[in-house]
Formats: C-alpha cells, sequence, structure tokens
C-alpha cells in the first residue's frame, strides 16, 4: 500500500498514540526506528494480538530497534 512512497535513502520512523479522551486525558505515543532487514511475523496490528504477544514483541522491538521512545 505504502510501497510507491517507498525511498530507500531515508530513515523512517513509524509512531502511534493511545489514548482515551484525549482532549480530557492521558495520551501516551510511540515511536520507533527499525532496522530495513527487520521481520516479525506479529508485527502488523497490535489490537489483533494478545496481552502476552504484545509483551514478546516489545522486548524484541527494544532489543532490535535503531531507536525507539515512549512518552506522555
Amino acid at each position: 500500500m505504502l510501497l510507491p512512497y517507498l525511498n530507500k535513502d531515508l530513515v523512517e520512523a513509524g509512531c502511534d498514540e493511545a489514548g482515551r479522551g484525549c482532549l480530557a486525558g492521558a495520551v501516551y505515543a510511540a515511536a520507533v526506528i527499525l532496522p530495513k532487514d527487520f521481520k516479525n511475523e506479529l508485527l502488523n496490528d497490535s489490537k489483533q494480538l494478545t496481552e502476552k504477544q504484545r509483551y514478546l514483541l516489545r522486548e524484541v522491538i527494544q532489543q532490535e530497534a535503531v531507536a525507539w521512545a515512549v512518552g506522555w
């Protein structure tokens, strides 16, 4: 879907946010830069993962990422 926009000379960071009632409550945001050759079958849609799978994937991302951050 995004392949036409791929530029192999750029470093890109993916980011997402989560929060309910973001106008009145806390919002959490995360960003990650993964190596170009990173592959993991679980990495697609975190909302479709079990809690256990999310924690396992988090550990993999923290170990393999070029950079990552979480903030609020």
